[in-house]
């Protein structure tokens, strides 16, 4: 800049002496304002809103003497006028709800009016029932009560409102015995529904027996031990499974019952191979009865016909690949698509052939006879497991007895058998007891 003044000339400022406090500062401390107020700090441990309540906007410090302010908390002292005040007298005062007459003072002004101790109206008692010389020798009478003893149950009831607790602690144990909460109560209770009766109210009835099963089921619940809480958590646990086991039967036990009302419906109008085939021999398919195995296995087959795959047929569909109808439908699950690769791969076949019109037919009707066999097992496997359960069920309700199977009805043994119906290989799967034995610990 002093190189443009100089080429302009114009005159050149006044350099600016440099010194020690125009660099540093000044070692004079500012004077802070006097009418600055210093916040006060709120307490470690006072919620926000509380500390608030105590200043307002100006930040004052709360008055000494409480004012009545229309304003709400934000106007804190008190206006101090030049009018006399007003006068406040010493004056004495009898609480109604006390029976002693006893004399208590406080300030009040002498112009209001006196209307009484205010407090006196939440000097609420409870309605005892009483009684009189006919009644009680009428309708009160017993054996185990005195009318003494009787007189003395009404007396506490008065002074203690009811509380039963204290009365079985203050009762006069020296002069009438020992007497339980429940004793105190059912005989109170009983005076109470006979008067209420006798007077057209309403009656409470108490029922001393179940009051007394009450505090001990209650006793035993608060002393058990750390053992026996693990084992009732255990044992709700096993609850849980076994309820979750038995839904899965009744689920497979309606898919069965799916088939076997197919089957009956379909025999209603039988086919020519099926004419010697009998209707509706199965009333009820839960239950074991005498029908022949044959009969059964053919009606699963029947309605088992059309649970197959069913493949899309592209003959109106305009211009499609041949391939496209090898396709498994959308309808058709992981589960049984995954099962579908593992048999062909056991058959040693190709799991996408050539598609040539010839084979597409034939390997369509492969996958829906397999997903049909497995179908079948899962049928087979579920009415064997639950011949089990019923064993299982009877052995555990007749001790020391076995209810025998017919053998056509289960197999030989635990790996799978192979079966021969009307030329048909039908192959058993392992049977799985998901019921359990008894005495058999569950898998984990």
């Amino acid at each position: 800049m002093a190189d443009v003044r100089d080429i302009m000339d114009l005159e050149q400022p006044s350099a600016q002496e440099v010194t020690r406090e125009s660099i540093i500062g000044s070692d004079k401390l500012k004077k802070r304002p006097q009418n600055v107020q210093k916040i006060p700090r709120r307490p470690e441990g006072m919620h926000r809103e509380v500390f608030a309540l105590l200043y307002n906007d100006n930040k004052d410090v709360p008055p000494l003497f409480p004012s009545d302010t229309t304003n709400g908390y934000k106007q804190t002292k008190i206006k101090l006028g030049m009018r006399k005040p007003r006068k406040w007298k010493w004056m004495p005062f009898t609480n109604p709800g006390r029976t002693d007459n006893a004399e208590f003072y406080h300030w009040r002004r002498p112009a209001d009016e006196v209307t009484g101790y205010p407090f006196a109206k939440f000097n609420k008692k409870v309605e005892i029932s009483e009684y009189t010389d006919v009644e009680y020798n009428e309708h009160l009478s017993s054996e185990n009560w005195s009318r003494d003893e009787t007189d003395h149950l009404i007396d506490l009831a008065k002074r203690f409102d009811l509380r039963f607790v204290i009365m079985a602690d203050r009762y006069d144990t020296e002069k009438f015995g020992k007497r339980s909460v429940e004793d105190i109560k059912d005989r109170y209770y009983k005076i109470a529904g006979v008067l209420s009766k006798l007077h057209g109210k309403k009656v409470y009835t108490y029922d001393a027996d179940h009051e007394k099963r009450r505090k001990e089921q209650l006793k035993k619940l608060y002393e058990r031990t750390t053992e026996q809480m693990e084992e009732e958590q255990m044992l709700v646990g096993e609850l849980k499974k076994i309820e979750a086991r038995k839904k899965e039967r009744e689920r497979k036990t309606q898919d069965l019952q799916k088939l076997i009302s197919q089957a009956d419906s379909q025999s209603e109008t039988p086919r020519k191979t099926d004419k010697k085939l009998p209707k509706k021999k199965i009333s009820n398919p839960s239950r074991p009865s005498k029908v022949d195995t044959t009969v059964i296995t053919k009606q699963i087959l029947q309605a088992a016909e059309g649970t197959g795959i069913k493949f899309p047929d592209y003959k109106n569909s305009g211009v499609s690949l041949r391939s496209q109808r090898m396709k498994l439908p959308a309808n058709v699950g992981q589960k049984k698509a995954k099962g579908l690769e593992q048999m062909l791969q056991d058959m040693g076949m190709e799991l996408n052939p050539t598609p040539t019109e010839e084979i597409c037919q034939s390997f369509n009707e492969l996958r829906s006879d397999m997903v049909l066999v497995m179908e079948l097992k899962a049928a087979l496997t579920t009415c064997e497991f639950e011949l089990q359960s019923l064993r299982h069920q009877y052995e555990a309700l007749a001790p020391g007895k076995t209810l025998t199977i017919p053998a056509q009805l289960m197999p030989s043994g635990p790996a799978a058998v192979d079966r021969d119906v009307d030329g048909v290989k039908t192959t058993t799967a392992e049977i799985i007891d998901v019921v359990g034995s008894p005495g058999t610990p569950n898998p984990p």
